[in-house]
């Protein structure tokens, strides 16, 4: 699934257009960390905070850069991580109450002094565990090396103000439904305005609270070359703390034990790291050993490689994606899970009709492009960076693709079609659509092993298995499984 980076949304184009104007006194080196200095965890969130604001690029990929350019590790690194996450994930809320504090509005000042105020406030309202002298204390000495005695005082001032009148903090009692939520859980009006009208005022509200709780940590079992109950074990004695999977049987839940991909169990093909929702993809397609089975749009290759481990070593996965780059990562991963029996191909998926023959498949995964919605609480940017004309544009790719790729199925075979959003138009709806367009097709009766401690997503939407963020603390997923009847 490759996720579809629109334009700013209703409070991005706010925060981009803050983030184009400039403050008194900004220079070309204004809000520059000195090269010299060693950054601290509050300098690389700040520097982090600011690029996502300026470029308009993923906080992940900035962050994951920012940690290894900076050489922070432990706790250091868990508070930049900690505040980049968190300053965007209620990004609208901080920026709501800041602005009875800064006299000049925030519009009006450099971005970088936007963001340290911002990252500064998140510690002093939502965490617990930073004395609040030393947030202030830490935000006022980054002013100081970053901008001239002004800037300080008044960031000294702002702060100091939120901490004396923090309790006094609190938003209208008048608001509408959905402005509350917004403005309560930090989410996009207008999207959240969506999910009230999909799934009502109660459950939008818990979507938008889940999103901003962090995510677990799952692995998945390489069922070729070990069993969960082995690597459990294994995972025990070396003083994880791991539990199995509620939801997929090849699941581990990491609650301890630091990052998974410096493993050596990572490493040696034992394990991959992938969400519990996501598992459940690869579980769909059922593809059974001597099987041929295409992967549409198949990077980074984790649902790939979860059907192929499956398969026993017989028969054949053809994985595709539209990108070369990104080709060789799904062959990367085959390779370091010894599977040999996947192969990798660069092709537009709208296109593979022209490179296979009809019916030559047993089972299709079309994991399609989307507008990601599901997995807000792993990239909080997305919600500030969708529009409604993103999901629009992204229907239209997904019929498309839909269209493209189902003439290549067997008769009685399975084109399982999933996607990691909530949004019902990109999910059932597109489903729907698809079904009445083809009457060859319809929905597969029998249910997934897998599926059946999932009753409350299963029973959501009459086409497929809607999983959203609260329901098992796992992403937001969208599964149908269609068959192919001998019409």
């Amino acid at each position: 699934m490759s996720d579809m980076k629109g334009h700013s949304g209703q409070a991005d184009s706010n925060k981009r257009r803050q983030g184009n104007q400039s403050g008194a006194g900004m220079g070309s080196n204004a809000g520059k960390r000195s090269k010299k200095a060693q950054p601290t965890a509050r300098d690389t969130a700040l520097d982090v905070l600011t690029a996502v604001e300026q470029e308009g690029a993923y906080s992940n990929l900035l962050l994951n850069g920012a940690l290894q350019k900076s050489g922070l590790t432990g706790p250091d690194a868990g508070l930049a991580t900690e505040l980049v996450y968190g300053t965007i994930s209620h990004l609208n809320t901080i920026d709501y109450f800041l602005e009875s504090f800064v006299s000049k509005g925030m519009a009006k000042l450099q971005p970088w002094v936007r963001n340290l105020l911002r990252l500064s406030f998140y510690q002093l309202y939502y965490l617990d565990r930073i004395p609040p002298h030393a947030a202030v204390n830490e935000a006022v000495n980054i002013a100081k090396r970053r901008g001239h005695q002004g800037i300080s005082g008044m960031v000294n001032g702002v702060l100091r103000n939120v901490l004396r009148r923090k309790a006094e903090l609190s938003l209208p009692s008048d608001l509408s439904p959905e402005a509350r939520i917004s403005l309560a859980y930090s989410h996009p009006e207008w999207l959240v305005s969506r999910w009230i009208e999909q799934y009502g005022e109660a459950i939008a509200e818990a979507i938008c609270i889940a999103n901003n709780e962090p995510p677990s940590v799952s692995i998945r079992v390489n069922r070729s070359r070990t069993s969960r109950e082995e690597m459990l074990a294994v995972m025990k004695k070396q003083g994880l703390e791991v539990v199995p999977s509620p939801i997929s049987p090849d699941g581990i839940l990491v609650l301890s034990g630091g990052n998974m991909a410096l493993t050596e169990w990572y490493k040696g093909g034992l394990i991959s790291i992938q969400d519990e929702s996501s598992m459940l993809v690869g579980a769909a397609v059922q593809a059974m050993p001597g099987m041929k089975v295409l992967d549409c749009c198949a990077a980074p290759g984790g649902k790939t490689c979860h059907i192929a481990e499956r398969m026993e070593g017989r028969g054949q996965v053809i994985a595709n994606d539209i990108h070369t780059h990104k080709a060789q990562l799904i062959a990367d991963q085959a390779k370091r899970l010894g599977l040999d029996h996947v192969e990798t191909m660069t092709n537009d998926a709208a296109n593979l009709s022209e490179r296979f023959t009809v019916e030559s498949f047993d089972r299709i995964l079309l994991d399609a492009p989307c507008s990601g919605l599901g997995v807000i609480r792993r990239k909080p940017d997305l919600k500030w960076t969708k529009t409604p004309g993103d999901i629009t544009e992204i229907n239209a790719i997904q019929r498309t693709l839909l269209d493209a790729v189902c003439g290549l199925l067997k008769p009685g075979g399975i084109l399982v079609y999933s996607t990691c959003t909530i949004e019902r138009s990109e999910n059932a709806g597109m489903v729907e659509a698809f079904l009445q367009r083809h009457p060859e097709f319809s929905l597969a009766e029998d249910m997934p092993e897998d599926w059946q401690a999932l009753q409350e997503a299963s029973a959501r939407e009459k086409n497929g298995l809607q999983i959203l963020p609260q329901d098992y603390h796992s992403d937001g997923f969208y599964i149908a499984r269609l068959v192919r009847t001998s019409i």
